[in-house]
């Protein structure tokens, strides 16, 4: 019986590289397939790995309906048995609710690939809807690591590497694990200006708001980070804010 399969981690855990190697054992059986992405760092239309690995996509957009996607290729005489949808964190609810219906009623699988929460530790609204609705939710093993060498369990984003809690909920920016620090991609538009990045934090450091950055800064100065301190106002306080 087909499925609808949420597969979710953090970032850097390796959801693109298992939906990369799902659609090559499902191809290598004969079956047929669709791979959708939206927002992938390597740009439209294509699914990519931190491990180099990259494939062709369809690129998902407000208007697309999955559920015409499917049809139109079925009635073309091609064969869809299942669909690879990666970064589903940045699909709608309804878009997520024609992914269950083509599970359903055309009994397609359906594997999505996304995190759950955002930079400020709230989920998504593709993903809230994909937990409500998938018929099973997996957890990826690969843990990806804070800075510190714990457990990364939350995504954070930065701004000339520290982190911020304000702001759009989808920001594109550098994915390095450094977290894109001083060195990272620059404004959002493309133009000069302070570098937009992402880091995977431990609960520990994300409630404390230590990046990397912020961690180097403070072994540089020989400080140590108060508990009760935003490490943001400690950047500022120190000169170096913006």
């Amino acid at each position: 019986m087909a499925e609808l399969v949420f597969f979710s981690g953090t970032m850097d855990c390796g959801k693109s590289t298992l939906a990369l190697q799902m659609d090559h054992n499902h191809r290598a059986r004969g079956r047929g397939g669709i791979r959708f992405s939206r927002n992938d760092r390597a740009g439209e239309s294509v699914i990519s790995s931190r491990l180099g690995l990259r494939s062709d996509a369809v690129e998902v957009t407000d208007g697309t309906d999955f559920w015409e996607e499917t049809a139109r290729r079925r009635t073309g005489g091609l064969r869809v048995d299942y669909l690879i949808c990666d970064e589903a964190q940045f699909y709608s609810p309804g878009q997520v609710e024609q992914l269950a219906r083509l599970v359903d009623e055309m009994d397609v699988d359906v594997f999505a690939f996304g995190i759950t929460t955002d930079f400020r530790a709230r989920l998504f609204p593709g993903s809230q809807r994909l937990v409500e609705l998938a018929d099973r939710i997996e957890v990826l093993q690969v843990q990806a690591l804070c800075w510190c060498g714990r457990r990364a369990t939350h995504n954070a984003r930065t701004v000339d590497g520290m982190m911020v809690v304000t702001g759009e909920q989808v920001v594109v920016g550098d994915v390095a694990t450094d977290g894109g620090g001083p060195d990272g991609v620059g404004a959002p538009d493309g133009s000069a200006g302070p570098a937009v990045g992402y880091e995977t934090l431990c609960r520990r450091h994300y409630m404390r708001r230590v990046t990397a950055h912020a961690a180097d800064l403070m072994a540089g100065r020989e400080e140590s980070l108060p508990f009760e301190l935003d490490a943001c106002l400690w950047q500022g306080s120190s000169g170096q804010g913006q």
